[in-house]
């Protein structure tokens, strides 16, 4: 049984990725570009460093990466952020994780006043030992950044941590801090995306990991 589990947020903790891919699409339609909301969702999983060079060229980045990027956060926040909902399943599946004695983590591509938010909305704030955001890396998903940094956090080796996540980005980025990744299909992205980045095992979401959990790779429960 594996000794850490970290988890992605958006798409795996709360259902947030579509009201992402609305805001990066209107940010760039504001600023002269015709991105659509299905282009920008198939990038959703990505931080703006590695999201925005899909769509515009260096020089366009350097003029005005920052100040789009900067329009998006401020429209998700205002229009976006209050539409989220978490996944009902989530406090237990992490609750059933701790008293296992698995250590917890977040590694998200997320800012981390929004990823407070979302741990909130999710009702698990005070249940993860580590939490990491884009603030605490230098490359985003799909750049093992992310993971590096939380299982340093946590003390345990690549070998005896598991990422869960919902999309390719997050299954590359295990794959590359030589984690093993399980993937969700709540996010809205393909099974065969996922099993295609890396992931050895696909559920429907947080509850069906947590209906299957005692078959998974985190073994049966151990009720005390």
């Amino acid at each position: 049984m594996p000794k850490a589990a970290i988890f992605d947020v958006d798409g795996t903790l709360v259902d947030s990725v579509d009201l992402h891919a609305l805001a990066w699409h209107e940010a760039f339609l504001h600023f002269g570009h015709n991105v659509t909301f299905e282009q920008a969702r198939s990038q959703i999983g990505k931080g703006g460093d590695n999201l925005l060079p899909e769509f515009l060229t260096p020089q366009q980045i350097d003029d005005y990466g920052a100040a789009l990027e900067d329009w998006r956060g401020e429209r998700f926040k205002s229009a976006y952020l209050p539409l989220i909902h978490p996944f009902s399943a989530v406090p237990a599946l992490v609750t059933r994780l701790r008293e296992k004695g698995i250590k917890l983590a977040v590694a998200s591509s997320a800012k981390k006043d929004e990823l407070d938010v979302y741990l909130k909305i999710a009702d698990v704030a005070d249940l993860f030992d580590v939490t990491v955001s884009s603030e605490d890396v230098q490359t985003s998903k799909p750049a093992p950044d992310a993971f590096e940094v939380a299982i340093h956090k946590l003390g345990v080796p690549p070998s005896e941590a598991i990422v869960i996540g919902d999309s390719p980005y997050d299954a590359q980025a295990a794959t590359r801090a030589g984690l093993r990744a399980l993937g969700v299909l709540s996010g809205g992205f393909a099974e065969a995306a996922l099993r295609e980045a890396g992931c050895t095992t696909i559920y429907t979401g947080p509850g069906g990991l947590l209906a299957c959990l005692g078959t998974s790779v985190f073994g049966p429960y151990d009720r005390h």
